[in-house]
C-alpha cells in the first residue's frame, strides 16, 4: 500500500506539467477564422443609368409626372336601379356617370319613369367637389323633361354617408319665374349576407309654387319608398324584387284627384342594379 502512495506522489508533479503543456498547445493553436462567403451580390451588373437627368422638381409637378397625389382622373357609370313597375308595365331608371379625382368630378345624373305615354325624365349635370371625408357639395344644372312644359333649375345641394352608413343626398333649386323646389334621398343597405341585401329607400320632393303645367302643386309634393332585395351575382351586376310606394299631398293630390289620378298606389318591382 504504502509503494502505490509513493509512486501516485511522484507521478502528480508529472501529470501538473503535461496538463500546462497542453493548455499552452490549444492557446498557441486556436483554428484560424473562416473566410466569409463570397456575397450574392458579387455578380449583380448594375443598370445602365438614366439616359438625362432629372433636375429639381416642385410637389405639384412631381405629382403630376409620376401620377401622384389623387391626381389622376377615373370615371364610372352606375345604374342603380332598371325596373320594372306592376303599374301598365311601367319602366323607370335612376342612375349617374362622373368622371374626375377624388376631390372633383364631372356628374351627370338621370331619374324617370315611362308609364301610360307619358314620360317623366329628371336629367342633372353637376360639378362634385369633396368637402369631408364622408360628404360632397354639387352643384349646376336641372332639366325637367316629359309630360308638359319643360322646366330648368340651378341646384346646389349635398351628397354623402351619415352616421350608421345611411346614404343621404339633399338638393335646393332655384327656377323660372322665381320657382324653387327642395329634394331629398336616402337608402340603407342591411347586408343578410355579402351577396343578398336589403335596401330600404325614400325620396320627398318640394315645391315653392303651383305648376298646374306640370301637375305639381306648392309645399310637400310626393313621397315615394320602396324596400328592394337584390342579389349580388357579382358586384357589378345584381338582380332584385321589391315594392315600390308613391303618394301624392297637398296640391299635387288636388291636380291627380282632378284628372281623375290616383294618389297613392303600391307596385311590385323588378330589376337590375349594373355599374362599371
Amino acid at each position: 500500500m504504502k509503494r502505490h502512495t509513493l509512486l501516485a506522489l511522484a507521478l502528480l508533479p508529472l501529470g501538473s506539467a503535461l496538463a500546462q503543456d497542453e493548455h499552452a498547445h490549444h492557446e498557441h493553436h486556436e483554428p484560424a477564422p473562416r473566410e466569409p462567403a463570397a456575397s450574392a451580390s458579387s455578380d449583380h451588373v448594375p443598370p445602365d443609368p438614366p439616359s438625362h437627368v432629372m433636375g429639381p422638381m416642385s410637389n405639384a409637378e412631381m405629382a403630376q409626372i409620376m401620377a401622384m397625389d389623387d391626381a389622376a382622373p377615373f370615371g364610372s357609370i352606375a345604374l342603380d336601379r332598371l325596373e320594372w313597375r306592376e303599374r301598365s308595365d311601367a319602366i323607370a331608371w335612376e342612375g349617374s356617370a362622373w368622371y374626375g379625382g377624388d376631390y372633383n368630378k364631372l356628374m351627370l345624373k338621370s331619374e324617370g319613369e315611362s308609364a301610360d305615354g307619358a314620360d317623366h325624365l329628371r336629367t342633372e349635370l353637376l360639378w362634385d367637389r369633396a368637402i369631408s371625408r364622408w360628404w360632397h357639395m354639387q352643384a349646376g344644372l336641372r332639366h325637367d323633361s316629359g309630360e308638359g312644359p319643360s322646366r330648368t333649375w340651378a341646384a346646389l345641394g349635398v351628397e354623402g354617408l351619415a352616421p350608421y352608413w345611411i346614404e343621404l343626398e339633399a338638393t335646393a333649386y332655384v327656377g323660372e319665374e322665381g320657382r324653387t323646389a327642395l329634394r331629398a334621398e336616402g337608402s340603407y343597405d342591411l347586408r343578410f349576407t355579402q351577396r343578398l341585401i336589403l335596401q330600404p329607400q325614400f325620396e320627398i320632393n318640394f315645391y315653392g309654387k303651383d305648376d298646374p303645367e306640370r301637375g305639381l302643386g306648392s309645399g310637400l309634393s310626393d313621397v315615394q319608398a320602396a324596400l328592394r332585395l337584390r342579389y349580388e351575382i357579382r358586384r357589378e351586376f345584381a338582380p332584385f324584387i321589391g315594392v315600390h310606394w308613391s303618394g301624392l299631398f297637398g296640391g299635387t293630390a288636388d291636380i291627380a284627384e282632378a284628372q281623375d289620378r290616383d294618389d297613392s298606389e303600391v307596385q311590385f318591382v323588378a330589376g337590375l342594379k349594373v355599374w362599371f
